[in-house]
């Protein structure tokens, strides 16, 4: 009877090391979920704000664009044969939430600007302007 009691304390001492090290992996899993979801939700809601505000601003792009058509005439041409090197581009970094590696995009401006000349004859104002503006959405 002895050895039976000794058996069933240890198989007991185990069980209780065992649910133990099971809620503390369940806690641990669970706080990983809500940092998860709450860095998910914010970058939904960056997500939704743009959206919102990419209609208005796409419609001040079209019409600064039609106004350069109107004053300086086709640039397209000029556009196409000044495009050498990308000017605006896109920086990666990683970000640590919870253990887990998310990446995250910013843009950033490098290099001197292709199209300062552009216009320069008829309507560079304008054409300046819609850049600025397209370069803005």
């Amino acid at each position: 009877k002895q050895w039976y009691q000794r058996r069933v304390t240890g198989i007991l001492t185990v069980m209780k090391v065992r649910l133990k090290g099971a809620e503390k992996g369940h806690s641990l899993l669970k706080k990983k979920s809500d940092a998860l979801t709450m860095k998910f939700r914010a970058t939904l809601k960056k997500i939704i704000e743009n959206k919102t505000v990419m209609g208005d601003v796409m419609k001040a792009v079209y019409f600064s664009l039609a106004e350069a058509a109107y004053a300086a005439g086709d640039i397209s041409q000029t556009v196409i044969q000044n495009a050498d090197k990308a000017q605006n581009k896109i920086k990666f970094t990683k970000d640590n939430v919870a253990g887990v590696q998310l990446t995250n995009f910013s843009m950033f401006t490098e290099g001197s600007d292709n199209y300062q000349l552009t216009g320069l004859g008829k309507g560079g104002q304008t054409v300046t302007r819609c850049k600025e503006t397209a370069q803005k959405a």
